[in-house]
């Protein structure tokens, strides 16, 4: 021991003397938040990878069954004291098993702590503490966010740090502080100013993802509290949010920042901007138009003083007591925590499989997500050792258990202190580090884990390997030193570590004169992404010339592992840095980097194209150098090449809301039309609105665990629940012979099915269901059930395979207006072409909940769900036990976001609850992990369009015969109601006077598609909109020309003979082309994009026709129940779901106006099929229309009756009001009812009035694209919409701007993948990117048209809620536009198609110039590793 000792003094020379922990541990100056792709997040662990093991099950389970390695776990339990004992004479004197903590100020003290239990977990089941949700339980989404204090005592000083409390383990909280955000202020107590500034800056919607938004903002200002707008956008870059499009959560935490953040409230009403763009700032001359929705001087200071105190505890105990070893034993898994290095060696001599953890960003996902399990688990994260940061005169030494968080801190002040030549590695890993994940997972994540996980998507591993940096690694045996390139040596994924080796630290050496070293990668999103290809290049030249002397380049994303181009950098050796060099460098990495059409991951031709444009950039940057060090020796770049050395960077919005004010004699206490904060904002905000599964624990609650289909079509041979049924806590196993009565339901000639019955049609159909004492009991057995299947065909998939298969739910729908055939015998062109339009999933914050509760008698039964829907819920439960509908009671408190997705898919999963419920006899709770969710759940129909258009020289369009094909999935949904919608909307705001178009549902084995926002009108909008474009190029004319040639001008009829009149589609389009100062921007993109080879912007104003109805009357009528109490509180009740969309907020509004009573005298507590039966779903944008008529008739009804009362005594109170009406015997409840709209559709005649009125809107949008790398950002989008007299204009702009958003993700980001066998790729937010905070334009108005006209909505207002998600289109043809000007520079034809989402990938493919030429073509591809839907 004393050699190992000696050997580690000489390699740790810095250890001597221990700097500050204050540098080795996440410094909450530049805290902030992360999410990434939980099995590849930064990793945790310091040792590598077992030799030769496949992917998949770990070393530990391949060589054993569970329970084995449970044995292990309890005889590790059992000798770990007197291994810890034997520590070393340095090491700790005593072991400890209690795990000590404090959480919100209140002490904890865990003697049974569980490995495996996770701090979400905890909080959530141990504590109550429900603020803190689940939302993807991989640390992608945010709503999970904690803070955690930590006390260093070498420093003396307290650091904060934001986590995912999904990711993080229990044992890893030993002498910590967790604040969660009930712990920083709530309703009864007070509330915060980050809780404050969010609800009243209207930032929160479905209120789901507000706590997580709130505490990473909370943890920012604890060590910043006037944070810059840049911290702010790093805080909450690791937070999504599926509602609000972000821009209001912005404003209201750019109120903390120290600098100012708009000029919304100057006197002219000008904004900033315009001038930024250098346009003109005309004031407003508009009376009484408002342009900020709050105001920032209402909003109480922050004052850190009152601040929860770091508990003197924690203090004491980490200066003064003498360190322990901690052990926890769990059921399955021990957990060692050593205190110095030696221990830990020893520890991992013993349990050399053992994984090291320090912050569970790959560890955790693993044992979660691909049911890796680990026996034996070690945290060194309280070994001084791991921790070293140290400056030497060679370079820079970081212990391996440094925070990422850390590493980036360290590095930014290396770099400002150095000489630029010696920083060059520096900066190229910063500059990595910055967009790696997110804050929450750099906080906690560890930098030597990123290593040694020898991730092919590792940010670092390619800039180290090229940078020459060097692992200190270390184990009982021996010290040594290894090149961290040494470890991607055989590109294979195989490690140079031992098993019992650890990681201590690693060096990373300064860059010397004439060394270039650069760093780039590609993502599907800028930031929080996993890299689809990344790199790492250096070069070094001879002294004083441009010969190539020493040169590395590293590749990941292209193989098991991070990748060397040791060939070509072999042949680049000794040459001159020329285009020669250039040109032989792209083509040698291309045949080295060999990728088969079939590699994991697929976008094989992108990443192949990716290779050779980061080459291409490193060469012009080395270039660049060169040429600044040596001005006469080296060409000049030409100018329109230097914009490919500019990467695209997000900046934090800047916004405008503009909207009316209300009349001027309507009364000060009347809210309607006024900009009232969300009814339960700051309950969202402190963490106090409680959803489904916030509900308590109902006694002898059972969990339930669902066990789906692994086939996409086969029949079933045969189910053994044996093995599941033997698993502790097991109570039973649920399938379709337990339902009592239906368990298929017809609404077509296909049922949507309960359980599969004999056969499977998808992969991720529920075959059968596992009910436990627990989730996690529930979840192991699940795994269990063994199914057998015999394999039938034909399994289709996709559109193409459904019309070769003649594969379609009927009936197919037809609508034809004109003559077409003669039409087309007239005009002067025809253009004929396809679209294809993939599907979106609703990725709601909050995942499908349901609770059934059995009531012991008339076999009643009372479901808690997360439904649109609760009197489907009913009907079908109803209908799936056998019992009437009054037994089925159903309650809705909110739902944490829905967009159409919980509607029929929950009312089934309700049925599945509903039989285990009734089967047990006891209550049965279900919550659906997030990947789970997607799978079952379906999404929004993928579309393919054919289309034949006829027009005239001058761009008029006079025929359009268009065939859409929807992929319905495997069971009808409402599949035909969505091809409907898409032939009625497809004209979208044209009058084409010819028209014949045909929609058909095809039947797949896929997850049975269903509503989602927009529902058909941004699939027919799209395609509209294309051919449109494509008409235009064939004119040698501009889109929005083309757009407004063919736009409804007058009164008239639309395609299927509804009246229209579109004077205010004229407006929208008029003042959208006046506030975006369209004319002059666009001279200002040609002008950019002449100016730019490399870089091309786009501009794109898209104008805007959304329908509002049901189509048929029922289907929008609405009842409401008003009840006055004698105290004068009115409680409002009606059949409407609260989802995010402001309804119970807007319904408070109309019966404050209608009983003309303070809306703080109003409340809503929950809707219930017990209140008001059969009401409609909340979805097609007419909620707040048929629920406020009710709410007005009811209303009215009551003040009637108590006109007698209240004339007797004018001035009285509400109270007395009341009073005297019960004494008189007056009925104080008043029912309301609203039949709904007339409407009809012929489809025989293709002719009727489906919808009561339409809203337009018109929207402009501005975009960069770098034409080497397909990356984009947003500039700016200006949209003005006509949305009658809205009731409250915060929520109204608040709906515009996150349906556009989302909308923008469905046309640009959000990709469906599947497997050739139907299997899902895409299962959470890891996989599956929507938008975040870069994504929201740099300048973001939105205008509420003013003077609009009336409609016989409530109030003549409009519903909204829809209608905005096509907008997002704008960004679809913007980047076309900036495409279109790429390929004319290079001689193509201006008249080509793309696709939607038009993604990274489909943009810098559609840039053809001579690297993508470069591209090797499979001869005889492979089949695809993914079909994209």
């Amino acid at each position: 021991m004393p050699v190992l000792v000696n050997l580690l003094t000489e390699v740790l020379k810095h250890a001597e003397a221990p700097p500050p922990r204050s540098a080795r541990l996440p410094r909450g100056a530049s805290s902030r938040v992360t999410v990434g792709r939980p099995a590849c997040l930064p990793a945790c662990s310091l040792l590598p990878p077992r030799v030769g093991l496949p992917a998949g099950p770990t070393p530990s389970l391949a060589q054993s069954s569970v329970a084995a390695c449970a044995e292990l776990s309890r005889r590790a339990c059992k000798m770990s004291r007197g291994a810890a004992a034997a520590a070393g004479e340095g090491g700790a004197k005593s072991v400890s098993d209690e795990l000590l903590f404090y959480v919100n100020g209140r002490r904890v003290v865990e003697k049974n702590a569980d490995p495996e239990q996770t701090t979400l977990s905890y909080l959530r089941k141990r504590l109550r503490l429900t603020g803190t949700k689940y939302g993807c339980g991989g640390g992608g989404c945010g709503a999970c966010t904690v803070m955690i204090s930590r006390y260093e005592p070498v420093a003396k000083k307290i650091i904060h740090y934001s986590a995912n409390a999904c990711l993080l383990p229990l044992c890893s909280l030993h002498g910590c502080a967790v604040i969660t955000v009930e712990g920083i202020g709530s309703s009864k107590t007070r509330i915060h100013p980050v809780q404050e500034r969010i609800a009243k800056s209207h930032g929160s919607q479905c209120g789901f993802c507000t706590p997580g938004m709130v505490m990473s903002i909370y943890a920012l200002l604890r060590n910043e509290t006037e944070p810059s707008t840049e911290q702010i956008a790093e805080a909450l870059a690791g937070n999504l949010c599926r509602c609000t499009g972000y821009r209001p959560i912005i404003d209201g935490c750019k109120t903390f920042c120290r600098e100012s953040f708009c000029c919304q409230n100057k006197g002219n009403g000008g904004c900033c901007l315009d001038e930024e763009d250098g346009l003109p700032s005309s004031p407003n001359k508009e009376r009484k138009t408002f342009m900020a929705l709050f105001s920032a001087e209402e909003f109480q200071p922050l004052d850190p003083t009152q601040e929860l105190i770091f508990p003197p505890e924690l203090m004491r105990m980490a200066e003064c007591q003498t360190a322990q070893t901690l052990v926890f034993c769990g059921e399955r898994t021990t957990w060692f925590s050593p205190v110095n290095l030696k221990e830990l060696l020893e520890l991992k001599a013993k349990y050399p499989l053992a994984p090291l953890v320090v912050g569970n960003t790959c560890v955790g996902p693993e044992m979660k997500f691909k049911d890796v399990f680990h026996p034996v688990i070690i945290s060194p994260t309280r070994i001084l050792d791991l921790h070293v940061v140290r400056h030497t005169e060679e370079g820079l030494l970081l212990g391996a258990a440094c925070s990422l968080t850390l590493v980036k801190d360290v590095l930014t002040r290396a770099i400002s202190k150095l000489p630029a030549e010696k920083t060059k590695i520096f900066c190229a890993l910063l500059q990595q580090l910055k967009t790696l994940a997110g804050q929450q997972i750099r906080n906690v994540a560890s930098f030597g884990g990123n290593i040694i996980s020898r991730s092919p998507t590792s940010d670092i591993n390619p800039v180290l390997a090229v940078g020459n940096c060097i692992l200190h690694v270390a184990s009982q045996r021996r010290m040594r030193r290894i090149p961290v390139c040494d470890l991607f040596a055989d590109g294979l994924g195989n490690n140079t570590l031992e098993p019992e080796e650890v990681l201590v630290s690693v060096h990373i050496p300064h860059s010397s004169k004439g060394e270039f070293v650069s760093a780039f990668r590609q993502a599907q999103r800028r930031e929080n992404a996993l890299p689809i290809v990344n790199a790492g290049m250096r070069v070094l030249f001879e002294e004083d010339c441009d010969t190539v002397k020493d040169i590395g380049i590293f590749y990941g994303g292209m193989g098991s592992t991070t990748l060397a181009a040791k060939q070509t950098c072999r042949a680049l050796m000794g040459r001159p840095w020329n285009e020669q060099l250039l040109d032989e460098a792209c083509r040698s990495v291309l045949t080295e980097m060999c990728l088969p059409s079939s590699a994991p991951g697929g976008k094989v031709e992108y990443r192949r194209t990716l290779l050779v444009s980061f080459m291409f950039r490193f060469y012009l940057e080395v270039l660049r150098s060169l040429k600044t060090m040596y001005p006469s020796r080296y060409p000049d770049i030409p100018e329109n090449y230097l914009s490919a050395l500019e990467r695209l960077h997000s900046k934090i919005p800047q916004s405008i809301q503009m909207y009316q004010d209300v009349a001027p004699g309507q009364l000060a206490e009347d809210p309607v039309g006024r900009p009232i904060t969300h009814q339960a904002g700051l309950k969202h905000a402190t963490g106090e609105a409680l959803y489904c599964d916030d509900l308590r624990a109902v006694d002898e609650e059972l969990s339930l665990a669902l066990v789906t289909s692994s086939k996409a079509h086969a029949k079933i041979v045969s189910i053994d629940a044996s093995e599941a049924l033997k698993m502790p806590g097991v109570v039973d196993v649920v399938s379709v012979q337990d339902v009592p009565a239906a368990n298929e339901f017809y609404n077509y000639d296909v049922p949507d099915i309960v359980f599969a019955r004999e056969k499977v049609t998808c992969v991720g159909q529920i075959v059968c269901a596992v009910v436990a004492e627990s989730e996690v009991q529930a979840k192991r057995a699940a795994a269990k059930v063994n199914i057998r299947y015999e394999p039938e065909e034909p399994v289709i998939l996709t559109i193409e395979e459904a019309i070769e298969h003649n594969s379609f739910f009927e009936p197919l729908k037809k609508l034809e207006h004109g003559d077409v055939d003669e039409a087309f015998k007239t005009v002067d062109h025809i253009l004929e072409g396809e679209i294809l339009i993939g599907g979106q999933r609703h990725l709601y914050i909050e995942t499908q909940s349901i609770l059934a509760v059995p009531k012991g008698e008339d076999r009643e039964m009372d479901i808690y769900a997360s439904t649109q829907h609760p009197a489907l819920v009913q009907d079908l439960v109803a209908l799936c036990l056998g019992v009437p509908s009054n037994r089925i009671m159903c309650h809705v408190k909110r739902i944490g976001g829905a967009f159409g997705g919980k509607l029929l898919r929950t009312s089934l999963l309700a049925c599945v609850l509903a039989v285990a419920a009734k089967k047990t006899g006891r209550p049965v709770r279900c919550v659906l992990d997030r990947g789970t969710d997607m799978l079952v759940c379906g999404g929004r129909h993928p579309t393919i369009a054919k289309y034949k258009i006829g027009f005239m020289n001058n761009g008029r369009i006079l025929a359009m015969d268009v065939n859409a094909y929807v992929n319905g999935g495997c069971t009808p949904d409402d599949s035909i109601l969505v091809i409907e919608i898409v032939l009625l909307k497809m004209d979208n705001a044209y009058h084409i006077p010819n028209v014949r178009s045909c929609a058909r549902a095809c039947k797949t084995n896929l997850t049975s598609n269903t509503a989602f926002r927009g529902f058909g009108f941004p699939q027919g909008g799209l395609v509209t909109e294309s051919f449109i474009t494509r008409v235009a190029a064939r004119c040698g004319l501009l889109p929005e020309q083309v757009r407004e040639i063919n736009m409804y001008k007058e009164n008239g009829l639309t395609p299927y003979k509804q009246e229209l009149d579109p004077q205010n589609l004229l407006r929208c389009w008029k003042e959208c082309m006046e506030k975006s100062a369209y004319d002059t921007r666009r001279a200002a993109v040609d002008k950019f994009n002449k100016q730019n080879y490399w870089k091309k912007k786009g501009i794109a104003i898209i104008p805007m026709k959304f329908p509002v109805g049901f189509g048929t009357r029922f289907l929008g009528q609405a009842a409401a129940l008003v009840h006055l109490y004698t105290d004068g509180s009115v409680l409002l009740t009606y059949g409407g779901v609260e989802m995010g969309q402001g309804l119970h907020t807007k319904m408070i509004q109309v019966a404050s106006r209608e009983l003309k009573m303070p809306m703080s005298n109003i409340h809503f507590c929950e809707t219930s099929t017990t209140t008001v039966p059969n009401a409609c779903a909340s979805v097609g944008s007419m909620g707040t229309d048929v629920n406020g008529m009710a709410v007005k008739d009811a209303c009215q009804t009551l003040l009637k009756r108590l006109e007698p009362v209240i004339s007797q005594n004018p001035k009285g109170s509400w109270k007395e009001w009341a009073k005297e009406a019960f004494e008189q015997s007056i009925n104080l409840s008043a029912t309301g009812f609203f039949r709904g709209y007339e409407a009809n559709i012929d489809w025989e005649k293709g002719e009727g009035r489906p919808f009561e009125y339409f809203i337009f809107g018109a929207v402009c949008t501005e975009v960069e694209i770098d034409c080497l790398t397909g990356d984009r950002k947003n500039v700016r989008t200006d949209i003005v919409m006509d949305i009658g007299c809205s009731i409250n204009p915060a929520v109204d702009i608040g709906q515009i701007e996150g349906a556009f958003v989302q909308g923008l993700g469905l046309y640009t980001m959000e990709e469906i993948e599947y497997s050739p066998e139907g299997i899902l790729y895409t299962r959470g937010p890891d996989q599956y990117k929507i938008p975040a905070v870069c994504d929201v334009p740099e300048h973001f108005s939105v205008s509420l048209l003013a003077s609009s006209e009336s409609t016989t909505a409530i109030y003549s207002s409009k519903g909204l809620g829809e209608s905005g998600l096509f907008l997002g289109c704008s960004v679809f043809f913007a980047l076309w536009d900036a495409v279109a000007a790429a390929r004319r520079e290079r001689g193509l034809s201006a008249d080509f198609g793309l696709n939607s989402p038009l993604t990274p990938e489909g943009i810098r493919m559609a840039c053809v110039d001579q690297f993508t030429e470069m591209i090797p073509r499979d001869k005889k591809p492979a089949p695809s590793w993914s079909i994209s839907l």
